[in-house]
């Protein structure tokens, strides 16, 4: 058991570290809004990954092929959605800062935790590769000792827990980026940052082959 516990600690750490679109939008969206906002969408993230390591540890070798051929389409769309989500944000943030508004009491309204946390979910389980990474992890691991019920559900719940504490931090990292950055110019700079930097993150996923 200490053995899943470990392999699925670094199989979470290991899908949630690596800084995509997703990441630099979980910090942005933190950034103009709450750290309760932001720990909510963190979650979403998790769970995704959670139910792609649950999919991997059941029928991941099975799924793979399957996934396969779509796995274009679904990067597409993934791009599509996280290249919309750059526009809108930096958008608002130029009608805002044209109108001096106080952005961080709209975007709350905006944006509440349960639809932060469903709109994370979505976006991280339209990426095919995290099943397709667990379900190698899976089938390496049992190249070598085979999982039983107790060691799938511990690699499962590690792996939860490995990518919640991850997005946990970005999340903290958002919110404390949005206290620094507290005036128009700030967060008119942050929004155009980050709204850049996901669409170029976004292109790559596109071009990408790993």
């Amino acid at each position: 058991m200490s053995a899943a516990l470990v392999a699925g600690l670094l199989a979470g750490y290991g899908i949630a570290m690596p800084v995509g679109a997703v990441a630099t939008y979980l910090v942005a969206l933190t950034a103009r809004t709450s750290l309760r906002v932001g720990a909510c969408a963190a979650l979403g993230v998790a769970t995704a990954d959670g139910l792609y390591a649950l999919i991997s540890v059941i029928g991941g070798s099975a799924l793979a092929p399957i996934i396969e051929p779509i796995m274009l389409p679904l990067r597409w769309a993934s791009a599509v959605v996280l290249v919309a989500l750059a526009c809108r944000g930096a958008a608002t943030a130029i009608v805002k800062y044209r109108k001096r508004q106080v952005t961080s009491r709209v975007d709350r309204e905006l944006m509440s935790p349960v639809r932060a946390y469903l709109g994370l979910l979505g976006i991280t389980m339209m990426n095919p590769i995290t099943v397709i990474y667990f379900a190698a992890l899976v089938l390496a691991g049992q190249g070598t000792t085979p999982l039983d019920h107790w060691d799938k559900a511990v690699f499962v719940l590690a792996a939860f827990v490995a990518s919640a504490s991850w997005q946990l931090l970005l999340a903290s990292g958002g919110a404390l980026l949005g206290r620094v950055l507290t005036g128009p110019h700030g967060r008119l700079c942050t929004s155009l940052v980050s709204g850049a930097v996901i669409i170029g993150l976004a292109a790559h996923l596109l071009v990408s082959r790993s």
